[in-house]
């Protein structure tokens, strides 16, 4: 939304929605006005069809940002002025909604969150009372009616107007369901777990307490003033020193809102979400579980990953960057298991959506199962050499520009059939991503090079 939305007086113009929901500099860009827009026109398209038997309820949840309070009163008005109810869930992990959302009699939720994003930064996601995000054209549909039809919702008046009931203790229901999705305690493990100060600050711990780890907690404060600050999923070198310094068996770093995860071996070494597929599709294909022997990823898996699935007789599909397609391919064609290398990986047998304490229980579990180290079950798969950029840029129309298409070209050209180059504009940031991968370390660098200097030259 950064680059896409302006305001005029009380006018929005542009597209709201991108990649993963409304998001942009909370109180600046995502403010108050717009959130109690977005609360009444999702709140009117996600219940038109609800019957008239009872109010339509919407959960919602929030991460520890200091601005989460702020956008939920308008969210909280904005909904219950179009006659919904609303079950305020407090600080939860986004994938706490989504669990929520699909097993309580609701008709939708509503998660406030920037994720990864830093504390400034916040943004909304809505999600159907299946549990599952919107798709583009349910996000269409709702921009369509702040645009062109908003005056025309209707405003319920006397008691025909929603109410809003604090419902933090459905927080537990989640955690309780979390602990039944693995048949093994984690007795004599010893788990380094940095919570990012976000919405897991208080679930992570408690479910692996539970199961018996010994824990040793950083970065749990729900202050909001630290989320996401040097610390958690983006920032895993952080537990990488803790898992050494402690002698832990193994690290858990989330993000903010905890729908990733990204996990640290006993050496201190990084185990992302291509690591941390390769460990539990291996375990699936061996048990019989990984549904018709497939893995949905998206273009920036690691290659390394593509060859371990063939040789254990599995295959992988290949989608759009972004959690929500890998999770559209499973939906349509009936697969169980998808996620990113970022460490947004989706277990459907048992969440609609990524989950990072759910992932990690699930390869914790199979760890503790073979009797073996996590460097050991990481080693399934050996990466091929991958060079990731982001590149900040003013403008992010990178398609059109002739020098940066020949900057690419070149570096296709050379890699020829032992590499490849992803280039892509982010949907939540103004910056370009840049990915080659290749069997030759040195020579992705000098192409890495050669197409960052040309980005930065030709949209700066």
């Amino acid at each position: 939304m950064r680059e896409n939305l302006e305001k005029t007086g009380d006018e929005f113009m542009g597209k709201l929605f991108g990649t993963d929901g409304v998001r942009g500099v909370a109180n600046k860009e995502l403010t108050a006005e717009l959130a109690f827009k977005l609360g009444r026109a999702a709140a009117h398209y996600l219940t038109r069809d609800a019957g008239k038997e009872k109010k339509p309820v919407i959960l919602i949840g929030r991460d520890t940002r200091l601005s989460g309070d702020m956008l939920e009163a308008a969210l909280v008005a904005g909904i219950t002025s179009v006659g919904v109810d609303v079950l305020k869930l407090g600080i939860i992990p986004t994938p706490g909604v989504a669990y929520l959302t699909a097993t309580l009699d609701v008709d939708g939720a509503v998660m406030i969150s920037a994720s990864h994003n830093p504390v400034e930064d916040n943004g909304i996601k809505f999600f159907t009372g299946k549990g599952l995000k919107l798709s583009d054209q349910m996000e269409d549909e709702i921009e369509d009616i702040i645009f062109n039809t908003y005056d025309s919702i209707p405003r319920p008046v006397s008691t025909e107007i929603g109410k809003a009931e604090e419902a933090s203790e459905l927080v537990d229901k989640y955690i309780d369901y979390l602990l039944t999705t693995v048949d093994v305690d984690f007795n004599g493990l010893r788990i380094v777990l940095d919570c990012a100060n976000g919405a897991a600050y208080r679930v992570a711990p408690e479910v692996l307490k539970r199961l018996g780890a010994q824990l040793i907690v950083i970065n749990d404060q729900a202050d909001g003033e630290r989320i996401n600050l040097n610390c958690g999923s983006t920032h895993p070198e952080l537990i990488s020193e803790m898992v050494r310094k402690e002698k832990a068996d193994l690290g858990v770093a989330h993000d903010g809102d905890a729908d990733r995860v990204i996990m640290v071996d006993e050496n201190g070494d990084i185990v992302n979400g291509d690591k941390i597929m390769a460990i539990c599709s291996h375990y699936l294909l061996k048990n019989n579980r990984l549904k018709k022997n497939t893995l949905v990823t998206t273009a920036y898996t690691n290659m390394g990953l593509h060859e371990m699935i063939r040789e254990n007789g599995g295959k992988i599909v290949i989608t759009d960057n972004g959690d929500r397609y890998v999770l559209e391919e499973m939906l349509k064609n009936g697969y169980n298991l998808g996620g990113e290398q970022s460490g947004h990986i989706i277990f459907l047998d048992y969440n609609t959506t990524g989950d990072g304490i759910l992932t990690a229980l699930q390869t914790i579990a199979i760890v503790k199962k073979s009797g073996q180290k996590l460097s050991e079950m990481a080693g399934i798969m050996q990466d091929w050499p991958q060079r990731l950029s982001s590149v900040p840029v003013k403008d992010k129309n990178w398609q059109e520009n002739d020098k940066i298409q020949e900057s690419i070209e070149r570096a296709v050209s050379r890699l020829g059939d032992n590499g490849r180059v992803f280039v892509r504009a982010s949907g939540t940031e103004p910056v370009i991503r840049i990915m080659l991968e290749g069997k030759d370390n040195a020579l992705l660098a000098e192409l890495e090079r050669d197409i960052v200097e040309v980005i930065k030259e030709e949209l700066n």
